[in-house]
């Protein structure tokens, strides 16, 4: 039996086998790589089969498919995490974080007052506190599953993501999915004039969720040192 790229990353993320311990802080918030998921297992899995469905939905869009590849893999490295984020919201994926013991604290801060690179791109708890509100935001409107998918295109096909080829049919494409969500939220909500532009607000504060959070937060404790964008290409351009 073979098994597509796909099919790998699910079972491999699927496989989370450690377990988070401590307590909750909800005092120091910028405070960087002492938090992990607290149930890493289960929210893991869920994850795995957002990110699955994320890649699919790249996958199956024919207009996505008729872009040249560079700008593909481009809109791909880019623009992942919010279709990502806009599929947990539509899952309803609630998670919490807890400490992770660190040990000799005091003897790190003193020793390394100033962040390194790698320290700098570590998520922190006001990160995690940011991705939060973005879900509750979009729970809080009740999306229908068309208008997730419209909005998911908006968010994919971002022309101001640098170096396309094809920026001006990417922009003609997230103007039509943008049109298409004003359409059915108007055939859905009639008497709510206000709905598209709380949505698109919504959306536009999913752009603030780094991508070195989701990574760390969801990703980091099964694919380790694996480069995600990597990752993700071969899930989208192998079969």
């Amino acid at each position: 039996m073979s098994f597509t790229p796909l099919d790998t990353m699910k079972s491999t993320l699927s496989s989370i086998t450690s377990s988070a311990s401590g307590r909750a802080d909800t005092t120091t918030t910028n405070r960087r790589g002492e938090f992990g998921l607290m149930d890493p297992q289960g929210t893991g899995q869920f994850a795995s089969n957002v990110l699955v469905k994320t890649v699919c939905f790249m996958r199956c869009s024919p207009s996505f498919s008729q872009l040249p590849p560079r700008d593909r893999s481009s809109l791909l490295r880019h623009c992942w995490v919010p279709v990502f984020v806009l599929g947990l919201a539509q899952e309803k994926i609630v998670f919490k974080v807890t400490d992770v013991p660190s040990s000799n604290i005091l003897h790190q801060i003193l020793l390394r007052p100033v962040l390194t690179n790698k320290e700098a791109e570590q998520p922190t708890l006001a990160g995690v506190y940011r991705l939060q509100i973005c879900l509750r935001q979009l729970w809080n409107l009740d999306l229908s599953p068309k208008e997730y998918a419209y909005l998911k295109g908006a968010m994919l096909f971002n022309p101001a993501v640098q170096g396309l080829s094809a920026s001006s049919f990417i922009e003609g494409l997230q103007q039509e999915a943008e049109r298409a969500l004003q359409e059915v939220i108007h055939l859905l909500h009639p008497e709510d004039s206000s709905r598209f532009s709380r949505t698109l607000r919504a959306a536009s504060a999913i752009q603030t969720v780094s991508h070195s959070l989701v990574t760390e937060l969801f990703f980091k404790p099964v694919i380790g040192n694996t480069n995600m964008s990597h990752l993700l290409t071969e899930m989208l351009f192998v079969h």
